[in-house]
């Protein structure tokens, strides 16, 4: 068995700008919105998957196309050029620590108009490897009321400080935990627990800073583990997601949409 993969059928797209960025993003779906961020390599045959599951799940869900070719797979040279453009792009900031990245105002902005074009008490943001942290950062936004942080790989690990950092800058963690504690906004993490690109520190840190209100789901790729899963894996809610009940991708994958549907609904 093999994890779930879509195409662009049925999705829509058009140019959205907000923070000084324009980006294209797809749209598909009704009901509370959920901003979904692709993964490296951008939105491949996988992130599509998740994004109909979430549709049919009852959310509307806009896609932001931040690197890469929408719709192609996760090829070489596909990985390859979009880690390229990402890693040096000023947006991302991808090496920075303590920072505020320029692509949380843009995904700030886009919370707020799918907010404003869909049902429920406000939206979620899902983030994914490079992508993970920048739904944190998009939760200072009064809009977003369940950020989800997959596989959160940004600032990449190199260095203690890097390690700890949890992807987004002091005075952005302050206004989310601020959040946490007087509005009752939580948030999801989740993680394979061999996952170098994953260190177990940000987490740390995160748990820390939100206690209760930040959610944690680490799926054990220790060498000998019941479900065959390589130390490399790394791609929770895509790459390694068997639609078998128990297996525990696909346990997360299904406590993601609960998450989803009681913050939103």
């Amino acid at each position: 068995m093999t994890a779930p993969q879509a195409d662009l059928s049925g999705w829509s797209v058009a140019p959205f700008s907000g923070g000084g960025y324009t980006h294209d993003v797809y749209r598909k779906g009704s009901g509370p919105g959920v901003v979904l961020i692709p993964e490296i390599p951008g939105i491949h045959p996988g992130v599509l998957a998740l994004g109909n599951h979430l549709v049919d799940n009852g959310f509307t869900v806009a896609m932001p196309s931040l690197f890469g070719e929408p719709g192609r797979g996760k090829t070489i040279g596909h990985i390859a050029a979009s880690v390229s453009r990402a890693c040096v792009a000023k947006e991302f900031a991808a090496f920075a620590t303590n920072k505020q990245r320029p692509v949380s105002l843009f995904l700030r902005a886009l919370a707020r108009d799918l907010n404003a074009s869909t049902p429920g008490k406000g939206v979620g943001v899902i983030g994914q490897c490079f992508t993970g942290g920048f739904a944190l950062a998009a939760a200072v936004d009064d809009s977003v009321l369940a950020p989800v942080l997959s596989q959160p790989s940004v600032p990449l690990p190199l260095g203690r400080a890097r390690r700890r950092d949890p992807g987004l800058s002091e005075s952005e963690l302050s206004a989310v935990a601020e959040r946490a504690a007087t509005e009752g906004l939580c948030a999801m993490g989740l993680r394979f627990s061999e996952d170098p690109v994953v260190p177990a520190e940000r987490f740390a840190v995160l748990k820390e800073r939100l206690g209760d209100a930040f959610e944690v789901i680490e799926i054990d790729s220790r060498p000998g583990n019941r479900y065959g899963f390589a130390r490399t894996a790394h791609s929770v809610l895509t790459d390694e997601v068997r639609e078998v009940d128990g297996h525990p991708a696909y346990e997360a994958r299904k406590r993601v949409v609960e998450f989803l549907t009681q913050r939103l609904t």
